[in-house]
């Protein structure tokens, strides 16, 4: 753009803004100058400045420059104190018309610098609400600074820049103007927002190419600026982030435009969208320039500013490195990248490391650190793979992967050691996988396994734990264990035969077996969940070597069934703590599946401890993330003829047995999957018995050959496959502790095939419609014929399933009749025993009662004796004189209903009573009593 264009411009906003809300200009502005002692003190001058604007805006033919000028200083003058918010519009438009000016008349240059640097003082304000009545007035004001930057004059830019700057510095009022307030502090730096001066300040680098003093400025300003997450996105707009970072390897001697670059692409990175910034920076001319200033900072950087700066760069081509699309490779970074990772573990004849060191101050290692960490990032490309290998990164991870020598000077500090080795052996992890041959060539399984070794040894060596890596360690070896076996597992899962073999030769099985009893016999300590990792990931790595195997899973054992079984006998309560539980019980059951099953001789033992009965309990916890592995594993193991016995011995909770669970399951799957059924369980579709209603949702469509329709796919998405092949392999008969309900769902299972077959054959009927194919007329009739079929089973398993239900709906009649006999043979018991009392209270309430009861008691005593004796017979007597009792009585009677007290004992005028027999209230014993008057020789009857 031209002078004279960006003058036009100028002009435009400055009259866009020269209005107020209302559209109409302030005819008379006047702003009370006070007059110095001695001059007329307290009368204020008035300033026209609608004569200034007409001034300069008449030919400068009609008017002298120096007029104009001389009014300038004066509103210069005028105004020293600051700004009033009602005359900035005005005051803008003063500015911009000196700025038109500039160009053939450099003299105005001065005039409007100094307006400019009066904008850097606090604004005034008359009233409070004048903050927000002004804002646009403000912001098209800051919005015109933007502008006038375009104009070709280092002075005015310099002193634009210098007035933005103060607005993140404000300071108060040196003088206080009576009748007017400072603004608020943060008011400018809103109103730089609003007025979108961010954009075009990173639009005025662009003009400034080799003006390293007012590109300094400017960076300085766009530091400022990036605070604000509004002028962020404003300058990501601008193409901030590509076009500052092309320029950072501009010659500068004082080294402030890298240092203000980065601290602006920094606050770009943290404040907004960071995907468009990586978009941005990913292109050849970026990563060229990040290339040789990290290059010089490394090589050539020994300060501390230095170092942090170089580190800094390096944090920012992390972040690019993470975008796929980044050329990281054609500029070249990458092999630098590689080069200064590695050179100091192996030795390299290039000439940028050749006389270099690290040192073991923070920089470095914070350096080597970042280093490591973008190996890993950089891997994620296949092509990085050859200048891995070139750089012999494997060969100087593994460097860290062995006991720490003590005695052997080095760079680091024991802390930092540590550090970088749990890090490398992370990065290995990564790195690794990718370079099996070059891992094979350096011995890596032997060097993992002895590292191992060291790691379960108890010696006086504990390490530190302060970094991330180290987290849970501190005092034992626990972080060197845990990412040791990750990386091991990172191997063994890449199913290469090669490395397997090698590592069970090394007796890796036996050696992982008793890191887990370690393990297993270590205290509950703080590090709960890093010692519940290690022993999930020692499984992980045994079931990757032993699936498929049956030699291994022969060195797996009894020792190994052992650990597997401790842990099914974890407490549930542990699974809801979100320790690594969980975990622990997916990477047991996967050892279950993958080291146990297909060895007889491992099966055999699983059973024998009852492996089978903690399978059961863990299913019947009802956890839906367990029960397609535990039931699988079900399936495998009936396989197995002892098992059988073993699935229908066990009992949960209130007696339930194993069919039952597997049918309350199939039930609670059944209703999340939307299978319709009534509320007895009974079919209602009897044409698609086992349709769900993601099925019905579904439309038919036609499929290839070789994709799998819904149907098909329905079988692994849950669980009733499975439970029918469980049940059938326990033969659907003789199933213990099953309900009529269960019953009912027994039905369906039992014909869970027939019914998906049948489902199947429906889906092929559907697609041979929709593609308009005509079958022959056999084929026709046996489709017809099999749905027909199809069809049947399910109208004859409803049937059984009503006959089942109505019988059962008897057989509940039946049983309640019989209930309601008991109930009334109870009541019946209750009137015969309430009768029995009552005639008991007669007899001693009553004594013509009483005596008529003894009486009737005689008689049927003496028609039950023989009417002949036999001779020479001796006959006893039965029936005890004196006893005025009804009932069957012997040699003692307790009586519990009359006290003892009121009557002198039990059997008080018998004949008996002083043979003082122990009974129940004491001996007996004779009471003085007057006695009734109607009859005086006897005592009162029981």
């Amino acid at each position: 753009m031209s002078t004279a264009e960006a003058l036009a411009t100028t002009t435009e906003a400055a009259e866009a803004g020269g209005r107020t809300k209302t559209g109409s200009p302030r005819t008379i502005p006047v702003f009370g100058v006070a007059i110095p002692d001695g001059e007329m003190q307290g009368i204020f001058k008035p300033m026209d400045l609608n004569r200034i604007i007409k001034l300069l805006e008449e030919d400068d033919k009609d008017v002298s420059e120096e007029k104009q000028l001389n009014y300038i200083k004066k509103l210069i003058h005028c105004y020293q104190n600051g700004y009033p918010l009602r005359d900035l519009a005005q005051i803008f438009k003063i500015l911009s018309l000196c700025a038109e000016k500039i160009e053939k008349q450099p003299c105005f240059v001065e005039p409007a610098s100094d307006i400019i640097k009066l904008c850097g003082l606090p604004f005034l304000k008359k009233k409070v609400s004048d903050e927000i009545t002004y804002t646009e007035d403000t912001a098209n004001s800051f919005a015109l600074l933007g502008e006038l930057m375009k104009i070709p004059s280092s002075a005015l830019r310099i002193q634009i820049c210098k007035c933005i700057v103060d607005f993140y510095h404000a300071e108060p009022l040196k003088k206080h103007i009576p009748g007017y307030q400072q603004v608020s502090s943060s008011y400018k730096i809103k109103m730089v927002e609003v007025g979108g001066l961010a954009k075009a300040m990173v639009q005025s680098v662009l003009l400034l190419e080799n003006q390293l003093v007012e590109k300094l400025w400017v960076l300085k300003v766009l530091q400022h600026l990036s605070t604000s997450g509004v002028n962020c996105t404003l300058m990501v707009k601008a193409q901030a982030a590509s076009r500052i970072c092309a320029h950072l390897n501009d010659p500068d001697p004082s080294g402030q435009l890298l240092f203000r670059s980065s601290e602006v692409l920094w606050n770009l990175l943290e404040k907004s969208s960071k995907e468009e910034i990586i978009q941005q920076l990913s292109n050849l001319e970026c990563l060229l320039a990040l290339k040789e200033v990290f290059k010089n900072l490394f090589v050539r950087g020994h300060s501390h500013y230095e170092r942090q700066l170089r580190n800094d760069i390096l944090v920012i081509t992390t972040i690019i490195a993470q975008n796929p699309g980044a050329p990281m490779i054609e500029c070249g970074f990458t092999r630098d990248l590689i080069l200064f990772a590695t050179f100091n573990e192996v030795k390299s004849q290039n000439p940028l490391v050749k006389s270099l060191k690290l040192f073991n101050c923070y920089e470095d290692f914070e350096l080597k650190k970042l280093l490591f960490n973008i190996i890993v990032i950089l891997c994620k490309d296949l092509a990085t793979v050859q200048l891995l290998i070139d750089g012999k990164v494997i060969l100087a991870l593994f460097t860290y992967v062995k006991k720490p020598e003590r005695l052997k000077i080095i760079e680091w500090s024991a802390a930092q050691y540590e550090e970088l080795q749990l890090h490398a052996i992370a990065t290995l992890s990564s790195v690794a996988p990718l370079l099996i041959e070059e891992y094979m060539s350096c011995h890596g399984n032997a060097r993992i396994l002895a590292f191992l070794e060291w790691c379960g040894h108890e010696d006086s060596y504990f390490i530190h734990g302060n970094s991330f890596h180290g987290t849970g360690g501190r005092g034992n070896k626990f972080a060197q264990m845990r990412y040791t076996l990750r990386l091991l597992r990172a191997m063994v899962y890449l199913e290469d035969e090669t490395v397997n073999k090698d590592l069970c030769e090394r007796g890796v099985i036996h050696q992982l077996i008793e890191i887990f009893k370690t393990m297993m016999s270590r205290p509950a300590e703080k590090e709960e969940a890093i010692a519940l990792e290690i022993q999930s990931d020692t499984l992980l790595i045994l079931s990757g070597l032993c699936e498929n195997d049956i030699q291994r899973k022969e060195m797996f054992g009894t020792e190994g069934v052992d650990i597997v079984l401790h842990v099914m006998k974890t407490d549930p309560k542990n699974l809801q703590r979100g320790l690594g539980y969980n975990v622990l019980l997916f990477s047991t059951l996967d050892s279950i599946w993958c080291c146990i099953l297909g060895c007889y001789a491992s099966e055999d033992y699983f059973l024998e401890k009852e492996g089978i009965f903690l399978l059961l309990d863990i299913l019947a916890l009802n956890q839906k993330k367990f029960c397609n592995l535990i039931l699988g594993i079900m399936v495998e193991f009936c396989d197995n003829p002892k098992t059988s016995a073993h699935v229908n011995a066990w009992r949960g909770k209130k007696d339930l047995t194993a069919a039952s669970l597997l049918i309350k399951l199939w039930r609670k799957e059944e209703k999340e999957l939307g299978v319709k059924r009534d509320k007895n369980g009974k079919i209602v579709d009897t044409k698609r018995p086992l349709f769900t209603s993601f099925q019905e949702e579904q439309k038919a469509m036609p499929l290839p050959a070789n994709c799998p329709s819904i149907a098909v796919m329905d079988v692994a998405e849950n669980i009733r496959a499975k439970i029918y092949a469980v049940l059938d392999k326990l033969d659907f008969e003789n199933l213990p502790g099953l309900s009529a309900e269960d019953f009912v769902t027994l039905c369906i299972i039992h014909r869970y095939f027939d019914f998906k077959i049948g489902e199947i054959w429906n889906e092929v009927s559907e697609e041979i419609k929709l593609e308009k194919l005509r079958l022959v007329t056999a084929d026709e009739k046996s489709l017809h014929s099999i749905i027909a079929a199809t069809e049947n089973i399910g109208k004859m398993v409803a049937s059984l399933q009503s006959e089942m239900i109505e019988n059962q709906a008897l057989q509940d009649v039946q049983n309640e009749q019989r209930m309601y006999a008991k109930i009334q043979a109870t009541h019946k018991q209750r009137e015969q025993a309430n009768k029995s009392w009552e005639n008991f209270l007669a007899r001693t309430s009553n004594a013509k009662t009483l005596k008529k009861a003894k009486k009737l008691q005689e008689k049927a005593i003496e028609s039950s004796k023989y009417t002949e004796r036999p001779q020479n017979a001796t006959f006893h007597q039965t029936v005890i004189k004196g006893l005025n009792t009804t009932v069957p009585s012997g040699r003692v009677v307790t009586v519990q209903s009359t006290p003892t007290r009121l009557l002198g004992g039990p059997l008080a005028d018998t004949d008996i009573a002083l043979k003082k027999l122990p009974i129940r209230g004491g001996a007996l014993q004779r009471v003085k009593m007057k006695p009734p008057l109607n009859d005086p020789k006897k005592s009162i009857p029981t």
